[in-house]
């Protein structure tokens, strides 16, 4: 097999299929008009096409759409990032009333140019939403935010309804997946978090595929446990370029749903996990589900 036919050749059940219906040039359009990014559209997610033309939801992204990290599995675009704009909060919640959202994510660029991380215009972004859409939850996904506790409780200050940081990989992995961030200091960005407003659930994602075992699996499972993370999402790694990490392996349905009985046998009030499952795929429903068995747990 040559490396090319290694590059685009992916199992059945990656299939993607694509709807650009009214709903999705929509949200495009309207993206574009409020100049707005999602991290649908720089990431490269596999889901847009359903969660644009079906779900009609969609991730925003502040900050801008430059990260200041280069991280080897992701698309966004690296290099050195505009000014604030203390405008965008507002455009993000009229946004999120035009889509009538009952649940939004909002997820950022690594500002490590910037001394509090971007925590400001993050906390801003939540009040906005909060102040124009009372009955929407709000998900946020920063980054570690340098590791500061003070950035970090600007953010919780302005209590988001579910508090998502992303480990990405297992521990074994992280230094070279992961460009600048830590495994541990992601630990402790979590465990932080919960520490502050214990009524705040906390969520994390990783992905598979880039060479670890099923007991590096677990090991984090254990790990975000630990630091009584509450949701956790797994999903497939998929090479977004070939600058990009390869993919290792391409894990079977099968496998998804063996490691999702174990996340739950750990004590995680909700585990989604799958070939296309991101950290924010179906965000609403992982919500609601990890409430419905917090809920039955204590009954």
């Amino acid at each position: 097999m040559s490396k090319k036919e290694e590059y685009i050749r992916k199992p059945d059940w990656l299939k993607i299929k694509l709807n650009t219906n009214e709903n999705y040039t929509g949200l495009k359009k309207m993206m574009r008009e409020k100049n707005l990014h999602t991290v649908c559209e720089e990431a490269k997610c596999p889901n847009i096409h359903e969660c644009w033309a079906v779900r009609k939801t969609a991730t925003f992204m502040i900050l801008g759409d430059t990260c200041t990290r280069a991280c080897r599995f992701c698309a966004v675009k690296t290099g050195l990032p505009s000014e604030l704009d203390w405008k965008e909060p507002e455009r993000v919640a009229d946004s999120v009333s035009l889509m009538g959202l009952k649940h939004v994510v909002i997820t950022a660029v690594a500002r490590d140019d910037l001394k509090d991380g971007g925590a400001a215009v993050f906390a801003e972004t939540v009040r906005a939403i909060r102040r124009k859409n009372p009955f929407t939850s709000i998900e946020v996904l920063p980054s570690d935010m340098g590791g500061v506790f003070e950035n970090l409780k600007t953010l919780m200050d302005a209590k988001p309804d579910i508090m998502n940081h992303n480990i990405e990989t297992v521990r074994r992995l992280s230094d070279r997946v992961r460009a600048r961030a830590k495994y541990e200091r992601s630990l402790e960005f979590l465990r932080r978090a919960k520490e502050i407003n214990p009524n705040i659930p906390t969520k994390s994602s990783i992905m598979i595929g880039l060479g670890e075992t099923k007991e590096d699996v677990i090991e984090t499972m254990d790990d975000l446990r630990a630091n009584n993370v509450d949701i956790m999402t797994i999903g497939q790694y998929l090479q977004p370029s070939k600058k990009h990490l390869k993919v290792e392996k391409y894990y079977h349905p099968d496998e998804f749903a063996e490691l999702r009985d174990i996340a739950f046998s750990k004590g995680f009030s909700h585990c989604e996990a799958g070939p296309l499952v991101r950290s924010s795929y179906h965000a609403d429903e992982q919500v609601n589900a990890a409430k419905a068995n917090q809920q039955a747990k204590e009954a």
